[in-house]
């Protein structure tokens, strides 16, 4: 009889943890798309405001070249710059590696679609959400920004970095329809519960370093291995 209700209290007290649990990743994923879905504009409205840069959330590069998701996030930045919404672009993604480099994909990219090369900053060291926003603020001295990613990710995005204190805007990069749909929400709902610990603990992100005020020039960004030094020239 008193394992018979020991069993029955263990099992009443895992299922009050486990609803608990359920409540407070869904009550965060409620919170942070309430919470920012304020702060997400379409082109149209992106257009009416002046901001420091757009901030363009990196993502896969094939050998080819950008993955599909990555491109519609270029080339929204591109058109946000075009319509004079800002006129700076900063790349931010992972350049931790010699064999792997998100940013430079990018900045060229942009390059060749006509954007001066001058404007277009790169973070190497955008290993994540969390350090793209962090580095944006503690590095390039950012105050205000469109947040460029898939709107999926964009609640998340906006969140983290009005939460380092950057007046932050989102806007969505959905060009085409993605695979993995499924995935990538599932995924971005774990990350969302991750991060909001994240920008409430505030660790330092993988590298800090000097900074670089986004008003300057963008070549400081550069590598020597793409840009020469005078301009930020493409070679190959």
């Amino acid at each position: 009889m008193q394992n018979t209700s020991f069993f029955q209290k263990f099992w009443k007290i895992a299922l009050i943890l486990a609803a608990a649990g359920i409540l407070l990743f869904a009550g965060i994923n409620l919170f942070m798309i309430l919470y920012s879905g304020r702060y997400i504009l379409t082109p149209e409205e992106a257009a009416q405001k002046d901001v420091d840069c757009a901030l363009v959330l990196g993502a896969q590069v094939w050998s080819t070249g950008l993955s599909p998701m990555l491109e519609d996030r270029v080339l929204t930045g591109i058109a946000l710059y075009e319509s004079g919404a800002t006129d700076r672009l900063l790349m931010s993604g992972d350049h931790g590696r010699e064999d792997y480099d998100e940013v430079n994909h990018m900045k060229r990219y942009a390059v060749e679609k006509g954007i001066p090369a001058d404007d277009i900053f790169m973070d190497h060291a955008g290993f994540s959400t969390y350090e793209s926003a962090y580095r944006a603020k503690a590095v390039f001295e950012v105050k205000s920004a469109f947040l460029v990613t898939q709107k999926y990710h964009l609640y998340r995005a906006v969140f983290l970095a009005r939460m380092m204190g950057i007046e932050a805007y989102g806007v969505a990069a959905d060009r085409r329809d993605y695979r993995n749909d499924f995935y990538n929400n599932t995924r971005e709902s774990l990350a969302r519960v991750k991060d909001l610990f994240m920008a409430i603990f505030r660790p330092e992100p993988t590298y800090l370093g000097d900074t670089i005020p986004i008003w300057g020039s963008g070549s400081l960004t550069d590598d020597s291995d793409n840009y020469t030094e005078a301009g930020g020239n493409l070679h190959e």
